[in-house]
């Protein structure tokens, strides 16, 4: 069996993670096997938080939500639940776009729920 040594392979390799890891500090930007780990490390934390904001997002709209909801006499759960009995499908990023900037918008929709008139 022949020796295979890797050299161009292994070196580009450790070039791309020690690329990947330019910005960390000390160590762990210029030895392979800190920057190595430092890589699994913050791939394996840049996943966790790609889900995490997506659930801080949706915390927001329903707290813009139920604070218009509020101004406006009625709780966040039975604005929700208004607006499904009225077959209403409006996602809570639309509906928290709409109760920021349009505060009338947000009350006559309020209204219409309220009353049944959608």
């Amino acid at each position: 069996m022949t020796r295979v040594k890797r050299g161009s392979i292994a070196r580009r390799y450790r070039k791309n993670i020690l690329d990947f890891a330019s910005g960390f500090r000390g160590a762990h930007s210029r030895l392979f096997g800190a920057a190595n780990q430092q890589e699994k490390r913050a791939l394996a934390c840049a996943y966790i938080d790609r889900n995490n904001r997506k659930r801080k997002f949706r915390r927001l709209w329903i707290t813009r939500i139920n604070a218009a909801a509020r101004k406006n006499g009625i709780t966040y759960s039975s604005m929700i639940h208004n607006l499904f009995e009225n077959q209403v499908f409006l996602n809570r990023k639309t509906l928290a776009q709409v109760a920021t900037p349009d505060a009338y918008c947000s009350s006559r929709l309020v209204q219409k729920i309220s009353d049944g008139e959608y």
